[in-house]
């Protein structure tokens, strides 16, 4: 992905415990000592914090002089949860919505872009419409097609190779001539030729601004595979750069070792999170709650 080999799924010895489970079992073998503070740095960055976002971690904490193992969790938590703010994203009454899906291939785009018509479609006067704005791959379309069938939305799309940019302006002047008052746009993500990626993307950026108007409601959300690992960072990283993200949900979230990229991404990117997927069924799109967040991530149980 944008030339990042894919993170291994396997599991390393200890995985499958919380990270507040191992770093109190850390803490009741070393203590606060510097043995303790070098293996916590080692423990953040096999959680997918990555090893920037570690060290900075350790500094704060090694700062706050911590006494003991249940200090050493609530301090964490406390870190972290200056930095995460979920995104608010249901949409409001009034007005055309557009929500641009971001993110590359793989990382569960179209599912997700149905997970969000299944949860929105019964709050929208006039409906939720999908844009089929893949037409680098016709699997993209038709995938997105099949979705659209199943939830009950329709489906603006091209033909394959067809301008992008074209499908979300047929997009917004179908939906605003029928009155519907949510499109749910799916973008490519190829994994080659990110210049052209890029462009395409501010392309689409510039029709969309443009023929949404004023009193349309615009935002831009990234897709993120937590088994990518940290090329979930770089992703984010791109994307926003190119276009500006607004909000973002990670699939295939698993709190019980992992998950610290959530954390690494708001910290570092001031983004905010909308909804973290938990499995493959409809209603497994679950929204972002900070509080929760920190508790099953630093769970010590």
């Amino acid at each position: 992905m944008f030339g990042f080999k894919k993170k291994s799924s396997q599991p390393k010895a200890g995985a499958s415990k919380s990270i507040g489970r191992r770093i109190k079992d850390l803490f009741g073998r070393t203590g606060a000592n510097e043995e303790f503070f070098e293996e916590l740095e080692d423990l953040l960055v096999e959680a997918d914090f990555g090893a920037a976002a570690a060290v900075e971690l350790v500094d704060e904490l090694r700062s706050r002089k911590i006494s003991d193992r249940e200090d050493a969790i609530s301090s964490l938590k406390e870190i972290l949860g200056e930095s995460l703010v979920p995104a608010q994203l249901d949409p409001s009454h009034g007005g055309l919505h557009l929500y641009l899906v971001l993110g590359v291939n793989g990382v569960g785009k179209t599912t997700t872009i149905a997970k969000l018509a299944h949860r929105w479609k019964k709050q929208i006067p006039g409906g939720v419409v999908l844009a089929a704005g893949d037409t680098f791959r016709a699997a993209a379309i038709e995938q997105l097609s099949i979705h659209g069938e199943r939830v009950g939305a329709r489906v603006v799309k091209q033909e394959h190779g067809s301008d992008p940019a074209a499908v979300i302006y047929d997009a917004i002047t179908s939906a605003k001539s029928q009155g519907e008052g949510l499109i749910l746009a799916d973008t490519a993500g190829r994994m080659h030729n990110r210049g052209n990626l890029i462009r395409e993307l501010e392309k689409i950026h510039r029709i969309a601004s443009e023929r949404l108007g004023s009193d349309g409601v615009y935002k831009k959300i990234l897709v993120i595979d937590a088994t990518t690992g940290q090329n979930g960072m770089r992703q984010a990283e791109i994307f926003h750069e190119a276009v500006g993200v607004d909000a973002l949900v990670m699939t295939k979230y698993d709190s019980s070792a992992k998950g610290g990229l959530v954390a690494a991404i708001s910290r570092k990117l001031g983004l905010p999170f909308a909804f973290l997927g938990r499995g493959e069924g409809m209603d497994d799109l679950i929204p972002f709650d900070a509080e929760t967040y920190l508790n099953e991530l630093l769970a010590s149980e």
